[in-house]
């Protein structure tokens, strides 16, 4: 049985999308036991039109929702103890869950997430990656906006964690990987990139197979397994994504409607345009994960519908399944005993 807290009160609808999406992941993973922190007032009564999520529940009523506008520190001292979005991440900490969604604000999410999990041993700052549909299939790409800079060590702690992921999601012995950079050659880029580069040729993971530098445009083709980057450049490739993909869509609907030939022409092809139409659904993709934390966070994106958040706890569900965070913990583990301890270092330093 998996474990899935979830902030009912999170995104731009709450419960109206939560709790559907909800039952719908369980229809899909029967094997799902979900804690659920919300309003009562506000969930009860859609809890009743899902009986078979209601017996596959445990509901726990909150004081208080965190507004998808209020500034990270203001949510922190507002709801700690007491907001469902807290109560959700702090299930994961007492053991009570194994992972938490929610589609709430996501720098609440990450602030109280860091308050509540910490970081595991070793990291200084926790990410955010993103599954890419591309056109090989799917990518990791982290971080999307977690923090806004990363010096080579924290792209290096992104590479092993993003590696154990893709290892945890498409079940690859040695995922491919690829450090984003303005250009291919060794000589381009910012200093930190290519420090974060050698960094990782040397310590040469047992679980990433490291590619080197790749563009922007080798994100949407699947050049590579993981793509790591920080979290500013990360964060604006993924909604110029976003926009782009709603741009041809209408760009799509706009010719498919023009003339009566154009419609007939869409009535003839209507099996390729569904599939285009499915492979382009931002839904089918949805669920960010929190990587770094001593716990399993997944963040849904607030605006989704059911179909989305269900998604999102699809990731949860994979994640937990597949034992991410030990992924993760293993790989810190082996690279830092690969590492000479301070001590040691300064000692040679001193004998040179």
């Amino acid at each position: 049985m998996v474990r899935i807290s979830l902030d009912v009160m999170g995104g731009d609808f709450g419960p109206q999308v939560v709790i559907p999406g909800a039952a719908r992941a369980l229809e899909r993973h029967p094997d799902i036991r979900f804690v659920l922190y919300g309003l009562e007032d506000q969930c009860a009564p859609l809890l009743e039109k899902y009986p078979k999520l209601k017996a596959n529940s445990t509901f726990h009523a909150s004081e208080l929702a965190i507004g998808m506008d209020e500034k990270p520190s203001q949510a922190l001292r507002r709801g700690r103890g007491k907001a469902s979005m807290w109560q959700a991440i702090d299930a994961v900490n007492k053991g009570e869950a194994d992972v938490i969604v929610s589609a709430g604000n996501t720098g609440a999410l990450m602030a109280m997430s860091v308050f509540c999990l910490r970081t595991m041993a070793g990291i200084q700052r926790p990410a955010i990656a993103a599954i890419w549909p591309t056109l090989k299939g799917e990518s990791i790409v982290l971080d999307v906006g977690a923090t806004i800079g990363a010096d080579a060590q924290q792209l290096m702690d992104f590479a092993l964690m993003g590696g154990a992921m893709a290892r945890a999601l498409f079940e690859v012995e040695r995922p491919t990987l690829g450090l984003l950079n303005v250009g291919v050659e060794e000589i381009k880029g910012q200093e930190e990139v290519k420090e974060a580069g050698r960094l990782i040729r040397e310590a040469a993971p047992d679980g990433i197979d490291y590619f080197g530098f790749v563009e922007g445009d080798d994100i949407g083709r699947g050049t590579v397994d993981v793509v790591v980057t920080e979290g500013f450049s990360g964060n604006i490739a993924l909604k110029a994504s976003e926009g782009t993909a709603r741009q041809i869509a209408e760009y799509l609907r706009a010719a498919m409607s023009r003339t009566l030939l154009a419609k007939i022409g869409y009535i003839l092809a209507k099996g390729a345009f569904d599939r285009l139409r499915e492979k382009m659904d931002p839904r089918k993709v949805n669920g960010g994960v929190f990587l770094g934390l001593n716990g399993v966070v997944i963040k849904s994106h607030g605006g989704t519908d059911a179909e989305g958040f269900a998604a999102a706890i699809d990731v949860g569900y994979d994640m937990v399944r597949n034992g991410l965070k030990a992924k993760i913990e293993n790989d810190l583990q082996k690279y830092h005993a690969s590492r000479p301890s301070e001590g040691a270092a300064r000692g040679l330093a001193d004998e040179v």
